[in-house]
């Protein structure tokens, strides 16, 4: 299953929910798309909801950084939230989860936003 993304709005972020694969060739353009798309429309907070994610590989999670420097560069903000435990690891592992606000709820990481 490629990756697939939905937007919702919860109070001033742009919730992207997840679900696939976040792999090289399709899910890492997917969400790049995605990213690019928001932030072109005026988002500047988004939240990657990665609950539905059932696989990630080196490129996805090069994508992640890239768009969270991308958000960053571009006066916005990219938090992460419902890490399924294989990303939650290979992020601790590469030490990428300093670098990531990641939360374990949407309430908590919507109002993070405040």
């Amino acid at each position: 299953m490629t990756l697939k993304i939905s937007k919702r709005n919860v109070d001033q972020v742009t919730i992207l929910d997840t679900a696939g694969k976040l792999t090289i060739g399709e899910g890492d353009i997917v969400l790049r798309n995605s990213i690019h798309e928001s932030l072109d429309a005026g988002v500047r907070n988004l939240l990657l909801n990665l609950a539905s994610v059932s696989t990630i590989d080196e490129s996805g999670i090069g994508e992640l950084v890239s768009a969270y420097v991308t958000a960053r560069n571009r006066g916005g903000n990219l938090k992460l939230v419902n890490l399924p435990p294989k990303i939650q690891d290979v992020l601790t592992i590469t030490q990428l989860i300093t670098v990531f606000e990641a939360y374990d709820n949407e309430p908590e990481a919507v109002a993070s936003f405040g």
